[in-house]
């Protein structure tokens, strides 16, 4: 343990993460964003299967590196899988292995991922699409703790964690019966969902800063108008969406800036968000209020039909206001 990284003061993880090409770097300065850390936090001392939710590109392979980054598995394997990019007939066997013979080309026997993710952490990105087939298999898996080859009839023990992710609400395809009740939860035990980008815009420009850091470019920043281009879009493709606008205006970048121009197109038509004035709600009220009985020609009691309120009721906030109560008029 005392050879582990150092970990983030505020959340408890590991904040960078190895991967074959380079490292992941955790970027979390909203509180939403936070908050889902500090929860991935507390699933990282249990072995128990993870659930991660959100929409495409909201970083959910990151947070399952980051669980297995900070949990006692860190010295084994990470395994990530995509199981809607396999054909059916090839990912039970690239799940579970083969034996020698077990099909047409088997000249020898393979080992799965499970066995491949042995001390480690397996992850099964995009879970929901998993064919019916091979979820009785999954289940057993987790179950049992035992797998077994395609082809054999021996099965061994398996020491692996399940962590999960899809974009899709696995309830409902729980409801629609293309998922298994039992295998959904089983897999969710422990579950979090990742906000979109939209929902912690406050994250928005430390993880453009961070990406462009990242580009070959002689751009360090991004201008004023770039910046508030960047605040004013609301990110339909989440943080892989953000990266690709990065690399884009990297490559497009002639100075130190990465100016709005250089931006995907998608991106120039938006305006700017204004700032909304905020005002307490009782202001908000009474000039409302006033403004209804203005229209109403000062008639107290149709001002009230159209508010849907006692006249009395009304008279009293008019009273509370500034007097206008004693001079309106009292026609019916």
């Amino acid at each position: 343990m005392e050879h582990r990284p150092a970990t983030c003061e505020t959340c408890g993880l590991v904040p960078v993460i190895e991967r074959l090409t380079g490292a992941t770097e955790m970027i979390a300065e909203s509180a939403a964003m936070q908050a889902v850390l500090r929860r991935v936090a507390r699933f990282a001392a249990s072995d128990a299967p993870v659930a991660v939710f959100g929409e495409t590109g909201t970083g959910k392979e990151v947070i399952a590196r980051v669980l297995h980054a900070s949990s006692e598995r860190a010295s084994g394997p990470f395994v990530p899988v995509n199981v809607a990019a396999l054909p059916a007939e090839l990912l039970e066997s690239e799940l579970f292995g083969h034996g020698k013979g077990a099909f047409t080309g088997a000249t020898s026997a393979r080992q799965g991922l499970f066995e491949a993710a042995s001390k480690g952490t397996l992850f099964l990105d995009e879970v929901a699409e998993l064919p019916l087939s091979l979820q009785a298999k999954l289940l057993r898996a987790l179950q049992d703790g035992e797998i077994r080859r395609v082809g054999e009839n021996h099965a061994f023990a398996s020491d692996v964690r399940i962590v999960c992710a899809t974009h899709r609400e696995l309830a409902d395809r729980v409801r629609d019966g293309s998922f298994r009740q039992d295998l959904f939860y089983r897999l969710k035990v422990l579950s979090v969902r990742v906000p979109p980008l939209r929902e912690r815009r406050t994250d928005i420009l430390p993880l453009a800063q961070r990406l462009l850091a990242d580009e070959r470019t002689s751009a360090r920043d991004f201008s004023e108008t770039a910046k508030a281009a960047l605040l004013a879009y609301d990110w339909p493709g989440n943080v892989r969406e953000l990266q690709n606008a990065v690399k884009h205006g990297a490559a497009l970048a002639t100075g130190r800036l990465v100016e709005a121009g250089d931006l995907p197109e998608e991106m120039l038509s938006i305006r700017p968000r204004r700032p909304v004035a905020l005002r307490p709600l009782a202001e908000v009220e009474r000039d409302h209020i006033l403004a209804v009985l203005d229209a109403c020609g000062g008639s107290q009691a149709e001002a009230a039909r159209m508010l849907g309120i006692a006249r009395n009721t009304l008279w009293r906030k008019l009273r509370s206001f500034d007097g206008r109560a004693g001079t309106a008029d009292a026609s019916t």
